[in-house]
């Protein structure tokens, strides 16, 4: 349903532009952009805002009167973006911004309590039913020595084999163009416990994945059975002159 137009209100230009300068400054107020009834009795001026670091945006004067009066007044004044105004980037928490890599020397990153990658150590996997229970968990295997008090759940596994497998893992072009798998190199060293299966670290020095967590079908051509075929040029024989030369009290070396 159409708003009925509120000519006072419509008209109340300069009193809406007053109310925008004494907001902003008369330096930083442009053109009167128009108009719009959002309500009865109740009407939103725009205006140009002149500021360089915010080009497309505009200031809202909301004006508005109380019944059977003829006189406008200020209801609010804001500074809103237009179609082509230039925003911030949409607000994401810290939680949600951190990447993997993120943390360097003198940095910090405290867990969080729940962590679904984390499951308490003593429960061998299975976990606490309530986070009171978790807590209570954790103090006692610190307080036993009992080992640590949160070990990898299975998100956790999953989501490092995820990562694993996308950098050094079977489907990458090194892998592709290797002459054999890491799983029959010297350089190869298994992990331990259940990830050991399909995962061991890189330690060659000469291969892009040394320090690395690789798959067993990852692949390089720092291979260790990787062997040069010509070992080198043959040298003819040495010959010695057993002769001794009299002025020097040397031997004589020929070839």
């Amino acid at each position: 349903m159409a708003q009925k137009v509120d000519a006072i209100l419509i008209e109340a230009v300069e009193v809406a532009r007053e109310a925008a300068i004494a907001e902003a400054g008369a330096d930083q107020v442009g053109e009167h952009l128009g108009a719009v009834t959002e309500a009865d009795r109740l009407v939103t001026h725009s205006f140009e805002c002149l500021h360089p670091g915010y080009r497309g945006w505009h200031w809202a004067v909301m004006v508005t009167r109380v019944p059977h009066s003829r006189r406008a007044s200020v209801d609010d004044v804001v500074l809103l973006p237009g179609a082509e105004a230039l925003l911030a980037p949409r607000w994401v928490p810290w939680s949600d911004r951190i990447a993997p890599g993120d943390v360097g020397p003198g940095m910090l990153m405290a867990t969080p309590p729940e962590d679904p990658r984390l499951v308490p150590g003593y429960t061998a996997g299975s976990d606490p039913k309530t986070p009171s229970e978790a807590i209570e968990i954790r103090a006692v295997v610190r307080e036993l020595g009992l080992g640590r008090s949160r070990v990898l759940s299975k998100q956790g596994r999953d989501e490092a084999c995820v990562r694993w497998l996308s950098a050094h893992g079977p489907d990458t072009a090194s892998a592709r163009q290797a002459p054999a798998p890491c799983s029959t190199c010297g350089y190869f060293i298994r992990l331990r416990g259940e990830l050991g299966a399909g995962f061991g670290v890189c330690a060659n020095a000469f291969s892009g994945a040394d320090a690395s967590v690789v798959s067993i079908d990852h692949g390089c051509g720092a291979h260790s059975d990787v062997v040069e075929e010509r070992r080198g040029i043959d040298l003819p024989p040495i010959v010695w002159d057993d002769s001794i030369d009299a002025r020097s009290g040397t031997r004589s070396v020929f070839e």
